[in-house]
């Protein structure tokens, strides 16, 4: 991609969440099959995205089969897509993200973390989400700040260092 072409791409708010949004999602679910699926054990691929499934089709989700795999990973990227949003708008305001990528996207990624997982399972499951283990809880919140956290941060970053270069320009 030539240096204009590349910095058309980046003048467009809408194709840097989307390809934020997109890569934090593909990240997040691919690590999370490796890790509990393939490395752990603990599930397979189509419970995970069933159990992602089940926050808006209860148990129903579980004997849903292929269909629920698809509604739980649109739901996966709807929630992606969502952390994408709010990042790429509160990016402008908060001075501090701009000064380290990787230590705004560990942070981001842990504000993604309590989110989901003291906010958002609570609320959908009506109960808390608890951990097994110390280990358990450091690998959930590990994925989320590097696969949700780092590309969120970098993208956004790149667009508005492009923005501000086109400015100044």
């Amino acid at each position: 991609m030539s240096a204009t072409n590349q910095s058309q791409f980046w003048q467009s708010p809408v194709r840097t969440v989307l390809l934020s949004g997109f890569v934090a999602g593909c990240l997040d679910m691919t690590t999370a099959i490796i890790v509990y699926a393939v490395i752990k054990e603990k599930t397979t691929a189509e419970k995970l995205l069933q159990y992602i499934a089940s926050s808006l089709f209860g148990d129903s989700a579980y004997s849903g089969g292929s269909i629920m795999m698809v509604a739980g990973m649109v739901i996966h990227f709807l929630i992606a897509y969502t952390f994408a949003v709010f990042y790429f708008f509160i990016y402008p305001h908060v001075r501090f993200l701009h000064k380290n990528r990787i230590l705004s996207g560990i942070l981001y990624g842990t504000f993604a973390w309590i989110v989901m997982n003291m906010i958002m399972v609570p609320l959908v499951f009506s109960k808390p989400y608890t951990y097994s283990t110390l280990d358990s809880l450091l690998t959930s919140s590990i994925i989320l700040m590097i696969m949700i956290g780092q590309p969120i941060s970098f993208i956004t970053h790149k667009y508005y260092a492009m923005k501000n270069q086109t400015v100044s320009a």
